[in-house]
């Protein structure tokens, strides 16, 4: 069953939890399936990966992984606080709106 992500790729968001708490980033992928996200430059981890062909390197090589969407929390852009999202219907759309100051994110 795929789960409703309050976040969308391309948002400012800030951590609640983990090493990375309070630090704020941009969301690159987005996976309602798993109810995750992944945030550019946040969560990083070390990956081993073996030469594949010859010629290749190998090494330890370092990204960014997955984090539970719970776990983060949208950054408002008019007023620069992590909110939560609450929706709205203007016309025919659904638009999502910043809890605090009540502003179309």
């Amino acid at each position: 069953m795929i789960k409703k992500i309050h976040v969308r790729t391309g948002d400012e968001v800030v951590l609640l939890s983990g090493r990375d708490k309070g630090q704020k980033g941009k969301v690159i992928a987005v996976s309602p399936k798993e109810g995750k996200v992944i945030v550019e430059g946040r969560n990083m981890v070390s990956k081993h990966v073996k030469p594949r062909k010859a010629g290749e390197q190998g090494g330890i090589i370092k990204g960014e992984s997955a984090v539970y969407a719970c776990k983060v929390q949208l950054m408002c852009p008019r007023c620069k606080h992590p909110t939560r999202v609450g929706h709205s219907i203007e016309g025919a759309e659904k638009v999502r709106v910043c809890k605090k100051c009540g502003e179309n994110v």
